[in-house]
């Protein structure tokens, strides 16, 4: 086909969906694209909008808002939900569906599609009554009897983005085969004037939301709650949620970063809004740093992540997701949490000695709380992206509020003792060895690029990662009696180490994932046990960066 025909073809498709998109703003956006491309200008961008469907896997639909079917707008909203309720109705699902959503550009008009085409499918539909953390989506499901949930929401991506995150009615997010069939389902809607619309269901009333505060707020025991806090939302939609589940559950009122207090989908104070991201904790340790604060937490814009940074004697330590992971695991054992413990296989193996030494069953899964969250018996789930389900009786999904609750529990009970968070880290690396990890994430503008590095590193894996032997490579893409296949390889090292490298689920990165292992010995302390393991980390970052060939 000449390039001149490709793009008389691509024009024809253009102009297909502008005249069946029910919005006004992406509607004219494509006609301008088409106008523009129809009088000679480049046809690139049109040609992307319209290189595929945006995929809908187990994350549900992520990404950049615009017009076409290769971004997040309300036509791919609505044949998702219309294939969504397709998919329940084969399962024979009768119960109702509640519908969430943040504080992103259009959430609310695709809640509210959402609620429509459930409604208009026979379903009973609950909607959130207002912009809400994820964690609230995620209890509502157990607590109204659901047959599923749907959560907009892009997480802590860019401010141009926004998504599409499925739960069914055991309250987890959605897993493989079910992500399949409702892709089907979705693959199989035809034309939208076909699906039918009913009245968007009935807005939720405050109480739900309370009993969900009021169920983490109970989380946190009698105990000391003398705490200097400093909080931020990160511009998202946790600062409402937070502040009133530490008044109920006794704490003084945080210090809130003014300039990021009030959701705001532009994110205008940070590059990125992922506290783990350079910069984006600045005006927290600031605010910090100038009343002395005891500890800085902080939740991703739709508050199912938290974030932690202690004061170090000259300056602020963000406190690494491993960490936080081990120092709630350590807090809900003291009390007598039992259960299973879990963690994703890219996560801190500390965990699971911590729960040997205690006698508990532990569980390694694949990447994800659509995998934590469906442990059975779970006591407690974590991984190193900021996520922790601290309550999966209520949510079996990550809940930065609930974490940031026990975090600062932890923390007042540290401080009436004289001690601080990172002399608990201190114990646990005595008693189990320092457990230190880092991530090496290479991201590319072509996805061939993940597909090739990953077919090397099979063909050919080192045999030698920073100075130490490679003893056992896993291809997880086989899978295994406890793992489900997945693309990925795993790297055992000597010393205990390991090295992890995936392709991202949700962003163009090829991930790495470090952990060293380093004893604690007597004499020398912890100190030198983390500058020990710091060479290391350093010296597997470089080696796997080049067994990349990125």
């Amino acid at each position: 086909m000449t390039t001149s025909a490709a793009t008389d073809v691509l024009l024809e498709r253009a102009r297909a969906w502008a005249a069946e998109d029910p919005d006004d703003s992406t509607r004219a956006e494509l006609q301008q694209i088409i106008a523009d491309v129809d009088g000679g200008a480049d046809p690139s961008d049109l040609a992307d909008r319209f290189a595929g469907n945006l995929e809908f896997g187990t994350a549900g639909l992520r990404g950049a808002l615009g017009a076409g079917p290769n971004r997040m707008n309300r036509v791919v909203v609505i044949r998702a939900a219309a294939g969504l309720a397709a998919y329940l109705q084969e399962q024979g699902e009768t119960g109702p569906v509640v519908v969430g959503f943040d504080a992103r550009h259009r959430s609310d008009d695709f809640a509210r599609d959402t609620a429509e085409v459930m409604s208009g499918a026979g379903f009973k539909v609950w909607l959130m009554p207002r912009p809400l953390p994820t964690p609230v989506l995620a209890f509502a499901i157990r607590e109204l009897g659901c047959s599923a949930g749907v959560m907009v929401t892009a997480s802590h991506n860019p401010p141009q983005d926004n998504g599409y995150k499925v739960y069914l009615g055991d309250g987890s997010q959605i897993v493989p085969p079910a992500d399949a069939a409702i892709a089907a389902k979705i693959d199989a809607v035809g034309p939208l004037a076909g699906v039918p619309r009913g009245a968007g269901g009935t807005v939720l009333g405050e109480h739900l939301i309370d009993r969900y505060l009021d169920t983490i707020a109970e989380l946190a025991e009698d105990g000391p709650r003398d705490l200097e806090l400093v909080y931020t939302p990160l511009h998202g939609v946790g600062g409402t949620s937070v502040l009133q589940v530490l008044e109920t559950a006794g704490f003084p009122a945080p210090r809130v970063v003014e300039q990021q207090e009030q959701p705001d989908p532009d994110f205008p104070t940070v590059a990125f809004p992922n506290p783990e991201e350079p910069g984006a904790m600045d005006l927290a340790t600031a605010l910090a740093e100038e009343h002395r604060a005891d500890l800085v937490v902080a939740n991703d814009p739709d508050a199912d992540r938290c974030a932690a940074a202690v004061p170090t004697g000259h300056g602020w330590r963000m406190l690494r997701g491993d960490e936080v992971g081990a120092l709630l695991a350590h807090h809900l054992m003291s009390r007598g949490r039992t259960g299973t413990w879990a963690t994703s296989i890219v996560s801190s193996s500390l965990l699971g000695k911590m729960a040997a030494a205690a006698g508990q069953p532990y569980v390694e899964t694949l990447t994800g709380f659509k995998w934590i969250g469906r442990v059975p018996g779970l006591a407690f789930g974590y991984e190193e992206a900021l996520g922790y389900c601290c309550d999966p009786d209520h949510v079996k999904d990550k809940d930065g509020v609930s974490a940031l609750l026990l975090l600062c529990e932890l923390a007042a009970e540290c401080k009436a003792a004289g001690r601080s968070l990172v002399d608990v880290l201190d114990d646990l690396a005595v008693e189990h060895g320092l457990h230190a990890t880092d991530q090496v994430s290479v991201r590319v503008a072509d996805l061939s690029l993940i597909t090739a590095a990953m077919e090397r590193l099979r063909a050919t894996p080192p045999a030698e990662l920073g100075g130490l032997a490679v003893e056992q490579v896993d291809d997880l893409a086989l899978g295994s009696a406890d793992l489900p296949p997945t693309d990925g390889l795993r790297f055992r090292l000597a010393d205990c180490a390991r090295v992890v490298v995936r392709p991202s689920g949700t962003e163009p990165k090829l991930k790495c994932y470090l952990e060293v292992v380093v004893p604690v010995d007597a004499d020398a302390g912890v100190d030198a046990a983390r500058i020990s393991a710091a060479a290391r980390l350093d010296a597997l970052g470089r080696d796997i960066e080049a067994a990349l060939g990125l």
